[in-house]
C-alpha cells in the first residue's frame, strides 16, 4: 500500500486506541479509516481544542464518537433519536444542555455536544451546577464539531454560535437563545442551568420513545 493509506499516528500511544476501535468497527471500517480518524480526531483537539492533559485517551473517545456516528449515517438504524447541541466553545450552554437531556432521557436519546470554536476545558461553574443538579461530568470535555456527528444528528440545536452553526440540508434545527454562562457568577450558571432544563422538558415532549 501506499505511504498515504497508512497515516502516521502524532504520538505513538494512539495505537492501543485504533486497535480497540477497528476490532469494535471490524468488517465495516478498514484499519487504515480507524486510524486516519483518531489520528485527525488529537490534531483537532491539540489544534482546535487547546486540550494538553489526556490528549491521547481524548482523541480516541473523539474518533469513537465519529465512527458510531459515521456507520449510523451509512446504515441509519432509528432506534432512538440522535440530538446534537452546538455553542461557540462547547465549554458551558452545550455541555448543560447535553448532560441535562442525557440525564433526563436515561438512555432513549443519543446526545453529543461540540462547539465551532472549543476552548480547553469545560467552565467550571458549569460543573458545579450540574454537579448540584445531582450529574456529573467526569468524562466531559470540549471537542470541535465534525462532519460525521453533524450528519448523523436527528436535531441539530444551536445556542450563540451565529454564523458558524451547522446547516445540513434535511435536518431539523432548534435555535436557543440562552445566555452565555462564560464567565458568570455561580448564581447566573444555576438559573442558565434552569432555563435550558425547562427547554430540555419542552424537547422530551416531542421525542420519539422518550
Amino acid at each position: 500500500m501506499t505511504a498515504s493509506s497508512h497515516p502516521v499516528l502524532p504520538d505513538g500511544r494512539l495505537a492501543a486506541g485504533v486497535a480497540r476501535l477497528a476490532v469494535r468497527h471490524q468488517g465495516r471500517y478498514a484499519v487504515e479509516t480507524v486510524q486516519r480518524l483518531i489520528a485527525d480526531s488529537y490534531e483537532q483537539l491539540a489544534l482546535h481544542a487547546h486540550v494538553r492533559t489526556h490528549l491521547v485517551v481524548l482523541a480516541e473517545r473523539l474518533a469513537a464518537e465519529r465512527l458510531d456516528a459515521l456507520a449510523h449515517v451509512e446504515n441509519p438504524t432509528g432506534e432512538r433519536p440522535r440530538v446534537l447541541f452546538v455553542c461557540s466553545h462547547n465549554a458551558g450552554r452545550s455541555q448543560l444542555a447535553a448532560a441535562l437531556l442525557a440525564h433526563r432521557a436515561g438512555g432513549d436519546v443519543i446526545v453529543s455536544s461540540a462547539g465551532t470554536h472549543p476552548s480547553g476545558a469545560v467552565d467550571p461553574h458549569v460543573v458545579q451546577a450540574l454537579t448540584e443538579a445531582g450529574i456529573a461530568l467526569d468524562e466531559v470535555y470540549p471537542k470541535p464539531l465534525t462532519d460525521e456527528v453533524v450528519q448523523a444528528a436527528d436535531i441539530v440545536i444551536t445556542m450563540g454560535c451565529g454564523d458558524a452553526c451547522p446547516v445540513v440540508p434535511g435536518h431539523r434545527y432548534l435555535d436557543w437563545p440562552v445566555p452565555d454562562p462564560d464567565g458568570a457568577p455561580i448564581a447566573v450558571v444555576r438559573s442558565i442551568r434552569d432555563a435550558i432544563d425547562d427547554r430540555i422538558t419542552a424537547l422530551l415532549d416531542t421525542l420519539p420513545g422518550t
